[in-house]
C-alpha cells in the first residue's frame, strides 16, 4: 500500500502522523511511504531521518494526497486537506466530528473512508489511541493553568503549592479518567489542594487508593460542581463521552460565583468543550477572559510538546496502521471489532452513532458499511 504522511497545517500544530520508526516498520512490511518535506521538523525529525527509514519525500501536500491510498495524520483535516480527499481513499487520524458539522459534511462529500483515532477501542473498554494524548494533555493542564494564574497573565496571582504560612491553590478536576488522573498527579505533585469529581464511584475509590489521601474525591453532582468552583483557583474540565459532544458542566451564569482571576482549562475542547463559555483557541493565542474568568481552551494541547506527543501517539497507532495497510481497511475492521469502532465515515455514509446524534444526521452500522 502507498501510505502518505502530510505536514500538519492546523495553527501551531507541530506533531506529525508518522515517526521515522513507524516508516521503517511499514517499509519492512512491504509498503511504500511518502512523507511531505518538513513534516517532521516540529517534532525534531528531518527529511533525512525519513529517507534513512525508507520513505520518499514529497515536495508538497498535493503530491501526498494525490499518490497515497492511505493518509496518516494527527489532527482533523483542515478545509484545504478535505478538498484533496477522494473516493476510495483511507484517512486515519483524529477527527472529533461531533462538534464539527462542516468537517463532517466535507468528509461525507469526499467519498473517503475515515477512521478516527479517538473512537478506536480496546478489550478493556478503553480508547488506546486517545489515551497517550489524554495523558499528555492531562499532565499539561496544571502547567498551563499555573501560567494563566500568574498576575501578569491576568490571573489571581496564586502560587499553586503555596508557601509555609500561605494556603495552596484549590484545583478542581471534573472527570477522573485518563486526563483527570494525569492532571491530578501533576497538580498534587505541585502541592495544590486537589479535588477530583467523577460519576463513577468505583473510579473515585480507585483514585482514593492510588493517591493515598493526597487529594479529595467527590461524586460529580451538579450541586457539588457549583459549590466547589466558588472557591477554586483552577478548574480543569476532563470529561469525555467517546465520539460525542462534551457535556456542558459549568454555565456562564456560574462564572459570577467564581473568584475573579480564576482559570478554566478545558481539555474537552476538541469535543466542543465542557464549559458553556468555551471556544477553541491556539497555542499562539491561548487565553481569553469572560466575566473576569480566564479560559485556556487550546484544541491541540499535546502539540506544545510535539516530540513526546508524536512518539507516544506513534507507539499507539502503529499496530493499527500496519493492520490497515497489510489487510486493507475492510478486512482489518472485519477481523478487529475494536478497530471497526473507529470507522466514522465511509462512502458518503456516517457510521458512528454518537456523531449522528450530535449532528442530527442519519447513520448506518459500521458492519453495514463493510458491505458497501
Amino acid at each position: 500500500m502507498q501510505i502518505g504522511c502530510p505536514k500538519e497545517i492546523k495553527p501551531q500544530e507541530f506533531r506529525v502522523g508518522m515517526t521515522p520508526d513507524a516508516v521503517r516498520e511499514a517499509v519492512a512490511h512491504g509498503h511504500a511511504v511518502l512523507v511531505e518535506t518538513g513534516a517532521g521538523v516540529g517534532a525534531g525529525f528531518t527529511d533525512d531521518d525519513y529517507r534513512t527509514a525508507g520513505a520518499a519525500i514529497a515536495a508538497d501536500a498535493e503530491e501526498v494526497f494525490a499518490k497515497a491510498e492511505m493518509i496518516v495524520k494527527v489532527k482533523e483535516p483542515q478545509p484545504a486537506e478535505r478538498a484533496r480527499l477522494r473516493e476510495g481513499q483511507l484517512l486515519f487520524t483524529y477527527l472529533h466530528l461531533a462538534p464539527d458539522p462542516d468537517q463532517t459534511r466535507d468528509l461525507l462529500a469526499s467519498g473517503a473512508t475515515c477512521i478516527a483515532y479517538e473512537t478506536v477501542t480496546d478489550a478493556r473498554g478503553g480508547l488506546p489511541l486517545l489515551a497517550p494524548m489524554s495523558e499528555v494533555a492531562g499532565r499539561l493542564a496544571p502547567q498551563v493553568g499555573v501560567w494563566a494564574l500568574q498576575k501578569a497573565n491576568g490571573g489571581r496571582g496564586t502560587l499553586l503549592g503555596g508557601i509555609p504560612g500561605v494556603r495552596p491553590a484549590n484545583v478542581v478536576i471534573i472527570g477522573g479518567g485518563v486526563v483527570g488522573t494525569a492532571a491530578a498527579r501533576v497538580a498534587a505533585g505541585m502541592g495544590a489542594n486537589v479535588t477530583v469529581l467523577d460519576r463513577s464511584v468505583p473510579r473515585l475509590s480507585y483514585l482514593d487508593d492510588i493517591f493515598m489521601g493526597r487529594l479529595t474525591t467527590q461524586y460529580a453532582s451538579g450541586g457539588a460542581v457549583a459549590d466547589l468552583i466558588r472557591t477554586a483557583d483552577m478548574v480543569i474540565g476532563a470529561v469525555l463521552v467517546p465520539g460525542a459532544a462534551a457535556p456542558r458542566l459549568v454555565s456562564r451564569a456560574q462564572l459570577a460565583t467564581m473568584q475573579p482571576g480564576a482559570v478554566l482549562v478545558d481539555v474537552a475542547i476538541d469535543q466542543g468543550g465542557c464549559f458553556e463559555t468555551s471556544r477553541a483557541t491556539t497555542h499562539q493565542d491561548p487565553i481569553y477572559e469572560v466575566d473576569g474568568i480566564l479560559h485556556y481552551c487550546v484544541a491541540n494541547m499535546p502539540g506544545a510538546v510535539a516530540r513526546t506527543s508524536t512518539q507516544g501517539l506513534g507507539n499507539a497507532t502503529l499496530p493499527f496502521l500496519l493492520a490497515l495497510a497489510d489487510k486493507g481497511w475492510r478486512r482489518a475492521c472485519a477481523e478487529d471489532r475494536h478497530l471497526m469502532a473507529g470507522l466514522n465515515v465511509h462512502a458518503g455514509r456516517l457510521t458512528y452513532a454518537a456523531v449522528g446524534a450530535a449532528l442530527n444526521l442519519p447513520v448506518i452500522a459500521p458492519e453495514e458499511a463493510l458491505k458497501l
